[in-house]
């Protein structure tokens, strides 16, 4: 199993825990919306790294990016099977032909 797939799981299971003792429970309690937010500081985090040029930092920040993406896409009930499997849909698929046929 990945990482990432482990990581999904352990947030899966924690998401039922008591708010008080995890981290991700107290998340996901505090709906949505604020589960998309803290991603979003997280990416911006993120992105100052990588304009900075801190691999180290930029390394940290992108795990934190990937684990409250996980967190973001559990609060609306989306697996991240389902993410990969679109990855997987575009593998070998020219990014500007799969926005092109989005039609937006």
């Amino acid at each position: 199993m990945s990482i990432l797939r482990e990581l999904a799981a352990t947030i899966a299971k924690r998401s039922k825990a008591d708010p008080n003792s995890s981290w991700t429970a107290k998340l996901l309690s505090e709906g949505p919306e604020k589960c998309a937010e803290k991603f979003g500081e997280e990416a911006i985090e993120a992105v100052i790294e990588a304009v900075k040029g801190d691999q180290k930092k930029l390394t940290f920040e992108a795990a934190d990016v990937l684990y409250h993406l996980l967190v973001m896409l559990e609060s609306r009930g989306v697996a991240l099977e389902e993410v990969l499997m679109e990855l997987s849909r575009r593998q070998g698929t020219s990014g500007i032909s799969e926005k092109t046929s989005r039609g937006s």
